[in-house]
């Protein structure tokens, strides 16, 4: 399915009914195969990843919906209850009692074995578990704890349970600690050589925690986290450096640059998804200076530099002086970079209407959907070469899961719904 929207028309608001139509026929294109694909990864996790003994969800799914690891990771047992959670919440199609249940024990297996306490008596969630639900690994990070508060709260939502809604917020209050005032409950000691550092990862994750649990909620609850909605925006454009010309990955808490490798590295997926995510809190708000600010510096800006010229897609790390990554996989282009792009791409467009955004969206919309998705078996491969070869071929592992693709599928659709009823 070919989808070049500039090639009719680049706006939909474009002058002459001609092109203005043929614009819209190949976008409805767009949003037809972003539906059937959507339809089909639920389809895959619905038929290959649930525990029907143990509770929760394999994650660990080769290419055929082979399980080759029975390991649980709680960052994605609490994506794909979010996720369940917000497809049947908020679309006709999936408001299916197959989709509730699975969240719903999915949910359950979270809380009967996810939290671990650790030497402060505070709550922890583990990173690993084997099938049963022992904990076997922990994390030094705020990641999982992040995603059993997105699972806990959006699960809420469905079913109306206010003690987990509590418990989601409680944990939050827990992180925001960890975050801003002492992070030792994370079991991280202070070492004489460790320089702090502000990582773009977590204020983007607990900007996306606010929206989270303030969506819905009415104006008190939006009040209570207004004050951290705006240290994270904070925190998020200090990484705009280099005179506005790079966005990277890891500064100083005071917003300055880092010297070495850790200090250059760029992620241009990261970036894309702080755009988009920035749009969003514009958009809550009605800070239309932020708007522009995420879609010129975190969404054209990354793809800029970030876009492989010669082979297309996206690079996964980039160093901003031109030296090799020390991260072996720098060249990779992965599934969850393109699936920010498009997002953001089609997000940006659909505030301001500018023509140069949809061909962008274009040309990462041909290129992911000629490259990730498996016709033969089913959902998206997640790591390809830089050459654009599957390097690896199985659909899950312990970062990949079911949240990436079918929230970048689910959230296209909807925007794509929203121009195409607003076209004129």
């Amino acid at each position: 399915m070919q989808c070049y929207p500039h090639q009719a028309t680049s706006s939909l608001d474009f002058g002459g009914q001609h092109r203005r139509t043929m614009s819209v026929v190949t976008l409805e294109k767009c949003r037809e195969n972003i539906q059937k694909q959507l339809d089909n990864v639920v389809d895959f996790w619905l038929k290959y990843s649930h525990d029907r003994v143990h509770g929760g969800f394999f994650t660990c799914i080769g290419r055929d919906g082979n399980i080759y690891d029975e390991l649980k990771y709680v960052w994605l047992q609490g994506r794909q209850v979010w996720m369940y959670c917000r497809l049947y919440r908020t679309m006709d199609r999936f408001h299916k009692p197959e989709i509730l249940e699975a969240a719903v024990a999915g949910g359950a297996f979270l809380r009967k074995f996810a939290r671990v306490s650790n030497s402060s008596g505070q709550w922890k969630c583990a990173f690993c578990l084997t099938r049963d639900g022992k904990a076997l690994k922990v994390q030094r990070t705020i990641f999982s704890e992040c995603f059993y508060i997105m699972a806990m709260d959006e699960l809420s939502k469905v079913t109306g349970d206010k003690d987990m809604q509590l418990e989601a917020e409680q944990m939050m209050e827990q992180l925001i600690y960890w975050v801003q005032v002492d992070p030792s409950g994370l079991g991280r000691p202070q070492l004489p050589g460790e320089v702090p550092i502000n990582s773009l990862s977590v204020p983007m994750m607990l900007m996306c925690l606010v929206q989270q649990i303030t969506e819905g909620r009415g104006q008190e609850v939006s009040q209570k986290y207004k004050e951290l909605g705006i240290w994270c925006v904070q925190q998020i454009l200090q990484h705009i450096q280099r005179a506005g010309t790079a966005i990277l990955e890891n500064v100083s808490v005071d917003g300055s640059e880092l010297p070495g490798c850790q200090g250059r590295l760029q992620n241009p997926g990261h970036a894309l998804e702080a755009g988009w995510f920035l749009m969003l809190y514009g958009a809550q708000w009605g800070d239309k200076e932020i708007q522009r600010t995420a879609i010129r510096n975190f969404v054209e800006l990354p793809y800029q530099y970030g876009w492989d010229k010669e082979h297309g897609g996206l690079f996964y790390f980039l160093d901003v002086d031109g030296h090799c990554p020390t991260q072996l996989e720098w060249s990779m282009k992965l599934w969850w970079p393109h699936c920010e792009a498009l997002i953001a791409f089609l997000m940006a467009y659909n505030h301001t209407r500018k023509p140069e955004l949809l061909e962008i969206f274009s040309e990462v919309y041909q290129y992911t959907f000629s490259h990730f998705p498996d016709a033969e078996n089913g959902e998206w491969f997640g790591y390809l070469t830089q050459q654009g070869k599957v390097a690896l071929d199985f659909k899950g592992g312990p970062f990949k899961g079911f949240f990436h693709v079918p929230r970048c599928l689910y959230m296209c659709e909807r925007i794509l719904d929203d121009l195409l009823e607003n076209k004129d």
